[in-house]
């Protein structure tokens, strides 16, 4: 449980979804876990993904009911020259690839000063992608047997 944090850090350190297409829609099974899960305003899987994927940073706001996870700025211990500041958003009640954003803010040092610089858009992809695996598999742990 304690390794997707582990992974985001270290991805943000470094280098700081998929969503199906069908024609033909299938109705659920009652054995499933329900993709859609309001009673916090968002997806619950969605939002726990999240506030587990980024725990590694000190939380500035978590709002369940907007669906916004905002980190202060976070320091890796491999790359002190170097830090980052996370927005997820979950932008739907569903389980899906586009209910989900996310935006980074990168600075390093210079001269003893913080300058912004840039953020990969394969950064931000790979939490996004952490984020809906470990949504998915919360869903999947909560099937009946």
């Amino acid at each position: 449980m304690h390794r997707l944090p582990k992974a985001a850090a270290a991805l943000i350190a470094l280098a700081l979804a998929t969503g199906g297409c069908t024609h033909r829609r299938v109705a659920p099974s009652t054995a499933l876990a329900p993709a859609r899960m309001t009673t916090i305003g968002v997806n619950a899987y969605l939002w726990r993904a999240a506030v587990d994927t980024v725990s590694f940073a000190p939380l500035l706001q978590a709002d369940p009911s907007s669906g916004v996870i905002i980190t202060d700025w976070y320091t890796s211990p491999r790359a002190p020259g170097e830090r980052v500041k996370l927005t997820v958003s979950i932008l739907d009640p569903d389980l899906r690839a586009d209910a989900l954003r996310v935006a980074a803010a990168r600075q390093v040092q210079q001269n003893g000063a913080w300058v912004d610089a840039p953020v990969t858009a394969a950064t931000t992809q790979k939490l996004e992608d952490i984020i809906l695996t470990r949504a998915r598999d919360l869903r999947r742990a909560a099937l009946p047997e």
